[in-house]
């Protein structure tokens, strides 16, 4: 991969998160990964979801969230951590840690998403992809206006686009008065509790492939 990504107005210098990505591959070098897993990717609101491969426990899922990664970083180690793995489903969250950048518009964070979005389909064109809207953290109140504007662009796109789901849980985690509910965040009010993420499980599940069963012939 190259040392330096831009897109639009954007850079990282790598090594960024490097040590996260040579702790996974060490990891997997001990521990051999699944077969085919549906590979989850993307930032720490993924990478802390502790409970995810037990809840997921007959899906087979893996978990590859890392660090406090943008978009950039998962294009990056996309050879890392998302293609050694032959994934039969991807489900990914990205674009909430881009919000801060000051620069960042809501078509930046979309543009980013779809240089991701195209470099998994030229190596993966058929397997289907989950995408989880960027949530409504109340820590990060300022951007909420360029959140929901990234996230109507990336549902429009996708929609234009085979094999693919956009999951809004944006107001799923809003009260009644339009207000993100505190309760689903630990005290940073940036990652969430497990409440919240039971409203991600609840949201993605239906959206997940099982593996299929193997029948071998009888002897």
């Amino acid at each position: 991969m190259c040392c330096l990504l831009v897109t639009g107005s954007f850079a990282q210098t790598y090594p960024r998160f490097e040590e996260d990505i040579r702790t996974i591959r060490n990891y997997d070098k001990i521990y051999a990964a699944p077969n085919k897993p549906i590979l989850f990717i993307g930032s720490s609101s993924i990478r802390k979801w502790d409970d995810l491969e037990r809840n997921f426990a007959s899906y087979v899922v893996l978990n590859r969230g890392f660090g406090g990664a943008v978009t950039e970083d998962v294009i990056h180690y996309a050879d890392d951590i998302i293609f050694p793995y032959n994934p039969r489903q991807i489900v990914i969250y990205v674009g909430e840690n881009d919000l801060v950048e000051e620069t960042a518009t809501a078509d930046t964070i979309f543009n980013r998403f779809k240089v991701l979005y195209t470099i998994i389909r030229e190596k993966l064109p058929a397997i289907p992809i989950v995408y989880i809207s960027i949530k409504p953290s109340p820590s990060r109140a300022t951007f909420f206006e360029k959140a929901k504007a990234a996230n109507l662009l990336i549902s429009d796109y996708l929609k234009t686009q085979q094999r693919v789901v956009f999951v809004d849980i944006y107001p799923k985690m809003l009260d009644k008065n339009g207000n993100p509910r505190t309760e689903l965040f630990l005290q940073d009010m940036l990652h969430m509790n497990k409440s919240g993420y039971a409203i991600w499980e609840k949201a993605i599940k239906p959206y997940l492939l099982k593996r299929q069963k193997v029948f071998l012939p009888e002897m």
